[in-house]
């Protein structure tokens, strides 16, 4: 089948697919307001980048773009195969050659899951360069695109990140519609029953209408496909086994200080063979996957970044129950972890702060505006140890840096959410 044939069987696809959504769940996120500009949408996958292009392809046509200016191709299509740069050039061209009067207007070129496609960059920098065309990218791989974005198509592009859905993406997902204005003891009980939920099956769009044991059998082929597909076939890991014991390690540590050399000792343990320089760089490789992130503390000095451990958190809670079991005691963990997602998702810096005594606060944040605060999160303030510690935590950081911050509860964070 040549191009010109192909493109017009995934169009009908494409169209047909477009005119069968319904109620699609409206996300949060948003390509910024930058004519000119090529848009790029990163994230795992499964994590909803898709329907995200889906939602302004919807909007698009309701503001009276006409549906043959919109080009969208999905580079997972195992019928693209084999997928280079010149299998791009030859779909655009087609398209053009199948509307040749988009030669003289605007159009919309969405292209998912781009990094699939060897030296994509040539093909889009032409065209940003010669078409009279806005351009969207998604992508599966951080660093993998930031990179060659960065060599290629440097100042020609903005990113954003695309996370499975947040706690009120997940209520809208559940058709439940709750007012939050008036937070009695009613609004109250039922947000937490669903809050539980979202700590249980998480976020990850498609899972949110299936069963207890679907959700879990298909939150681990997720995590199964993102290990093969975007890690060991993509990177040519030699030690599969240690990578992926590593993932399932760093899941396990959510919330918790996580070392290269604690893992290097436990893998020496077990007989493996293998180098710190290696583990470091798988470290790399799942974060630019998108399942696991570590967060550094916030210090002056170079070498306190250095020599103290990171903090690990998950893409996703659900995530972390499709490899755990005892829920009851990582409330708290899970609870942290769903905070962190919340402010990578309003696009914040994130580090964690010691204080002169060694008094731990969660998280140090930088918003996009250059401004810093204190979060020091609790899911349980009733104990008066509990409340003592973290509020001791919080006065003596505060102090330190002037800086102001907030305890988040789960009660303050279901009636206000997360206020920068």
């Amino acid at each position: 089948m040549n191009e010109r044939m192909m493109l017009q069987v995934l169009l009908g696809e494409f169209r047909d697919k477009l005119d069968g959504l319904k109620d699609i769940v409206i996300r949060e996120a948003q390509f910024p307001d930058a004519p000119g500009k090529i848009k790029v949408a990163m994230g795992m996958r499964r994590a909803g980048k898709t329907y995200f292009i889906y939602q302004h392809i919807l909007k698009l046509l309701s503001d009276g773009v006409h549906k043959t200016t919109i080009l969208h191709i999905n580079f997972e299509d195992d019928r693209l195969l084999p997928l280079n740069e010149q299998k791009l050039a030859k779909l655009v061209d087609a398209f053009y050659a199948l509307y040749p009067e988009n030669h003289d207007k605007k159009c919309y070129l969405f292209f998912d899951e781009i990094q699939n496609v060897d030296n994509w960059p040539i093909v889009i920098r032409r065209l940003h360069d010669t078409k009279n065309a806005e351009i969207f990218l998604t992508g599966s791989s951080a660093k993998l695109l930031s990179k060659e974005i960065s060599t290629s198509l440097r100042g020609r592009s903005l990113a954003i990140e695309i996370w499975p859905y947040s706690f009120n993406e997940y209520v809208a997902a559940k058709k439940i519609s709750i007012d939050r204005s008036f937070y009695d003891k009613k609004t109250q009980d039922k947000l937490i029953q669903l809050f539980h939920g979202y700590l249980l099956e998480g976020g990850f769009p498609e899972i949110t209408s299936f069963t207890p044991d679907v959700k879990q059998r298909t939150l681990q082929e997720y995590l199964d496909v993102a290990i093969f597909r975007d890690i060991i076939e993509r990177h040519e890991i030699k030690n599969p086994v240690v990578i992926k014991y590593m993932i399932l390690s760093m899941l396990h540590s959510a919330g918790k200080p996580f070392t290269i050399n604690k893992f290097y000792n436990d893998l020496k343990s077990q007989g493996y063979q293998i180098g710190k320089d290696i583990l470091y760089t798988y470290v790399d490789y799942i974060e630019d996957a998108y399942l696991a992130f570590s967060v550094a503390i916030f210090d002056k000095s170079i070498r306190k970044i250095q020599t103290n451990p990171k903090k690990l958190y998950a893409i996703d809670p659900g995530m972390i129950r499709a490899v755990t079991m005892d829920y009851e005691s990582d409330l708290g963990r899970l609870f942290e972890n769903v905070i962190f997602l919340e402010l990578k998702r309003l696009g914040c810096k994130v580090h964690y702060y010691l204080t002169s005594e060694r008094y731990e606060i969660d998280f140090l944040i930088q918003t996009p505006r250059g401004q810093k605060k204190f979060f020091q999160v609790a899911w349980d303030m009733q104990d008066a140890n509990t409340a003592q510690r973290e509020e001791r935590a919080l006065r003596a950081g505060m102090k330190e840096l002037k800086i102001e911050g907030e305890i988040v509860t789960l009660d303050s964070y279901l009636q206000r959410g997360i206020q920068l």
